[in-house]
C-alpha cells in the first residue's frame, strides 16, 4: 500500500479485540463502504447514506379457519395459506429487534474502542495501545540516547488537519511530521 496507509491498516488489525467494544467489528475499520463517485458531484468525503430501501412486507392469511394459519407468513401478497388454501393478504408489519449497547454506541458514533485506553500513533500512522513497556520499546527503535531531547505536543484535529493526515497518508511515511512540525518550521505566508 502507498504511504502510511498500510501501517494504520495493520496496525487496526493487529488490535486485541480487548480494545474494542463489543460488537464492534474490525471488518468495519479495515473495509469500510466507499460512496461511488456517481453520488457525488465534489470530491468530498462522504460517510453512505443510511438505506433508504422500503420496509419488506409480510402478509398472512386473513380467513384464520384454523389456529395453525396464525403460524405462516409470506413475503407475496396472494400466495396461497398451506392450511386453507384461501390467498394470504392480510399485512404484518415487522419490527426488528432493538441494538444492543455496544451496535447503539457504534450507531450513535460513539466510535470502536473500549473503555479509556490511551495510544501511541507514530509517524507512520502505526497505532498501538500505550504502555511502560511499549514506550520502552519505542526509546529503543528510534535509538534514542537523550531522554531530554523528546518533546510532547498537543494538536487540534478538526476536518482540515483529517483530510491533511489523509493526503499526507497516501504520500509519506512521515504523515505527522509533513501535517504538524513542518507548519511550524515554514514562515507564515
Amino acid at each position: 500500500m502507498v504511504g502510511s496507509v498500510g501501517s494504520l491498516y495493520a496496525s487496526v488489525e493487529k488490535l486485541d479485540s480487548t480494545y474494542l467494544l463489543p460488537g464492534a467489528v474490525k471488518t468495519s475499520l479495515l473495509r469500510p463502504a466507499v460512496a461511488s463517485p456517481a453520488v457525488s458531484n465534489n470530491s468530498s468525503l462522504l460517510l453512505p447514506a443510511p438505506s433508504s430501501e422500503p420496509a419488506k412486507k409480510f402478509f398472512k392469511c386473513s380467513f384464520y379457519q384454523t389456529d395453525s394459519c396464525y403460524d405462516y407468513i409470506t413475503e407475496v401478497s396472494g400466495t396461497s395459506c398451506p392450511v386453507c388454501r384461501r390467498p394470504m393478504t392480510k399485512t404484518v408489519h415487522y419490527v426488528p429487534p432493538k441494538p444492543s449497547s455496544s451496535e447503539q454506541q457504534l450507531q450513535n458514533g460513539k466510535g470502536f474502542v473500549q473503555g479509556v485506553v490511551t495510544y501511541t500513533v507514530t509517524d507512520d500512522l502505526a497505532v498501538t495501545p500505550m504502555s511502560a513497556i511499549s514506550s520502552i520499546g519505542l526509546i529503543n527503535t528510534f535509538a534514542v540516547t537523550d531522554l531530554s531531547a523528546l518533546q510532547e505536543m498537543t494538536v487540534q484535529i478538526g476536518y482540515k488537519e483529517g483530510v491533511e493526515i489523509l493526503r499526507a497518508a497516501l504520500q509519506s511515511k512521515t504523515v505527522l511530521t509533513d501535517v504538524f512540525l513542518d507548519k511550524k518550521a515554514s514562515p507564515p505566508s
